[in-house]
This record gives C-alpha cells, structure tokens and sequence, in this order.
C-alpha cells in the first residue's frame, strides 16, 4: 500500500466531493473572463483542485484515489461549469482521466501516481499519429488537436495507429502515455467559444514509448485492459471506450432548473430540441454510413 492509501483511510462521499467543487464556483466565476482572455486556467484554480482532492476523484484507492466512476466526475464538471465552462470542459478530463489511466499497465501507474503524486493530465483520443514498433516500445510522431488543459498538465494520452514495417492496412490502433518534455504544444487556439480550455495543438517527432506506457484499442473494447487486473473495483474492468461513451452519451438536464419546470413544458422543449437543425444533423451522423445509399438519387418524374 502506498504512502496516499495509508493517509487516506476516510474516503469522501461522492457528495462531498461535489460541494468541495460548489465552493470553488465564486472564485471560479470571478475569474471567468480571464480564463477566457488568457486562453487557459489559473494556476492558483488548478492547485485548489488539488487540495479539495478532486483529481483523485476516480484514480484506485491502490494510489491513494476514491474510485469514483465517470458519473461522479461529470457531477463536479457539470458544477464547476455553472460559474465557467471552460474550466469545467477542462477539469472534467482531468479529473475522469484517473479512471481511464487505470487501464494502463501498472508500471505506467506507478510512474504517474506514485509518491503521493498528483498529476493533471490531457487526453487526445483521436488516433492521428504513427508509431513504429522499436526495441522495447514505439516511436511515435504526429500531430494531434483539442488537448484541453496541455499547458497544465504533467503527462498527455495520445492515439495513435501501430504500423510495422512492412505491413499493410488496417493497423492496430492504441493510446500513448507521454510526460511533458516529449511533447511540443503548438500555440492555436484562437476561438470565440471555451477560450479558456487552451485546447491547442501537439507535436511529437520520433519520441520513444516504453512499452508499458502503451494501451491497446482492443484492450479497452474487450475489458481486458493490462491495469484493470491489479484493482478490486469492477469498474476498472468495463471496456473503457463503451463506458466513455455511455457517459457523454445519456440524457442530462440542468441540475435545477429543468426539475422545477412543468413536465409538459420539458417536453415541448425536448421535442422543439429534437427537431433543431443541429440535433438531426447529429443523429444523421451517429447512424452507419452506408455511402452508396447516401448518394444523390435522381428523383423520379411527377406524371404529366
């Protein structure tokens, strides 16, 4: 047992854990329009995370963490969001990083959490870079976008497709564990909307990934994620990908707002929401692509 779990022996509600957040909103609303202005989080905001323990919301108790799981760390974005969004869009990765990075081999555990430790970190799923296999591990390089919180963080996920030499399509994909230094972060992010989250571009040009700091797709859609097997918890078990997207994927509404509401009004509201241009375009997109289907079909003539 690490030196965090043996400190640690009261865990938090999950409740707590959420009003630890709701005591942060004056300052984090106060700060709201510079966030916006700076492009990134304050750092005196980040380290107020780190006191209240948020970030240790879903990391193993092996690490001195509560092992939450992702509902509990959308709770604590969804209220921080109320006073700044960005903040929230940002410290919701953090924070539900703890769970997906226990999937990760526990040498690459033990490397990030370790002595009581208390990494923020940055995810970029999509896998647009190429790593070669090496002795030992991967070179990688690529560019990736939207790494929200990069300029904060201490280590980055980054996807990216395995392609041996050699080898011909499709390759292998899987996420790479890198701490900064062997990442550049390119200074872009110039938007109108969540500013705030510095989600700016990465660049890595041949960084070598030890092995063990590697997660496989397969792993993540199976359940049988290297790490998964050192923690108690079931939750580490379910396949990582499926959990995120069920997350993100169910029905929210505003925490107080939608539930003092008439029923009859929510619904006009739904089906008004349902019928935007924006939800149908969503859902066009969310069904399987059959692209023969989906071309231009000439339209029959009307009888004369």
């Amino acid at each position: 047992m690490t030196t965090a779990a043996i400190r640690r022996l009261a865990i938090p509600s999950a409740d707590e854990l959420v009003e630890r957040a709701r005591a942060m909103v004056p300052e984090i609303r106060a700060l709201a329009e510079e966030t916006e202005r700076s492009r990134n989080l304050a750092p005196q905001i980040v380290e107020k995370f780190r006191d209240a323990e948020l970030l240790r919301t879903c990391r193993p108790r092996m690490f001195g963490g509560f092992e939450y799981d992702g509902e509990v760390a959308l709770k604590i974005a969804l209220t921080i969001s109320a006073a700044c969004a960005s903040t929230g869009w940002t410290v919701n990765g953090a924070v539900s990083n703890g769970y997906s990075l226990a999937h990760w081999p526990i040498e690459a555990q033990r490397e990030l959490w370790e002595g009581d430790a208390d990494p923020f970190t940055f995810a970029c799923f999509a896998p647009t870079g190429t790593a070669i296999p090496a002795e030992g591990g991967y070179r990688l390089s690529g560019q990736w976008s939207f790494a929200s919180g990069c300029d904060l963080a201490q280590w980055g996920k980054l996807g990216a497709m395995i392609t041996p030499a050699g080898k011909e399509p499709p390759f292998e994909g899987a996420f790479f564990l890198l701490p900064e230094g062997d990442y550049e972060i390119v200074d872009n992010w110039f938007v109108c909307g969540l500013a705030g989250t510095g989600s700016k571009d990465i660049i890595v040009k041949d960084a070598f990934v030890p092995e063990y700091r590697v997660l496989r797709f397969s792993d993540t859609r199976a359940g049988t994620s290297p790490g998964a097997r050192h923690h108690d918890n079931p939750i580490y078990r379910l396949p990582l990908l499926m959990v995120g997207a069920s997350i993100w994927l169910r029905p929210r509404s505003a925490p107080s707002r939608a539930r003092s509401r008439p029923l009859s009004t929510r619904r006009r509201g739904a089906k008004r929401a349902a019928r935007s241009p924006a939800a149908i375009c969503a859902w066009r997109n969310s069904r399987p692509c059959n692209c023969a289907s989906r071309r231009r079909r000439p339209r029959s003539k009307r009888p004369s």
